[in-house]
């Protein structure tokens, strides 16, 4: 079997594992109840992550604000990392743990909900940003891998993919939250 199907077939059984998870269902419908009920209340939706899932969180954030599958007005969510001048000079003078917390502080209200996307469940910056939220009322999502990592206990809804593998995990994040965005923006306007 050459590895362009291996990598296919392996994508595959992930997703099938999340569909066989009934549990792990139940908590991506709750998810999106949770972002469409602090968005009727006037809320935001804060993404974070690192590479790849930084690039997730500015992905589902877009389509979010932007549109996903119909013209409609935008929602407010925004990732936290677009901001290259406050990421640099907030790691430099308080450190990169500290790049997501320092800036939820600034722009995040009770009610509000914050999506942390890491494949491992322990990028620090996210934990950090996860104590700001629980110390301010909002909201946690947490994408992760298997295990969850750290983010487990956290509290909030935990939406853990069940892999080890790295770009499985990512391809089925992006999956997850493509299919929140679709509910948040068909209850709230079909």
């Amino acid at each position: 079997m050459n590895r362009i199907q291996e990598s296919i077939e392996q994508s595959i059984a992930v997703k099938q594992a999340i569909l066989a998870d009934s549990a792990l269902m139940e908590r991506v419908g709750e998810a999106a109840r949770l972002i469409e009920g602090s968005l009727r209340a006037g809320g935001k939706i804060h993404f974070c992550g690192n590479g790849g899932s930084a690039a997730d969180a500015q992905h589902l954030a877009a389509e979010l604000s932007g549109r996903f599958y119909f013209d409609r007005p935008p929602l407010n969510a925004e990732a936290l990392h677009c901001n290259t001048s406050y990421l640099t000079a907030v790691g430099n003078d308080y450190g990169y743990e500290y790049i997501f917390a320092r800036l939820l502080r600034g722009t995040a209200k009770r009610g509000d909900v914050l999506v942390g996307i890491s494949t491992s469940g322990n990028s620090k910056n996210i934990l950090e940003a996860y104590k700001a939220a629980q110390e301010m009322g909002v909201h946690i999502v947490s994408l992760t891998g298997a295990t969850g990592g750290k983010m487990r206990d956290c509290g909030g809804l935990l939406l853990n993919v069940p892999s080890t593998d790295t770009p499985r995990i990512q391809e089925s994040h992006i999956m997850l939250g493509h299919i929140i965005c679709e509910l948040v923006e068909t209850a709230m306007f079909k």
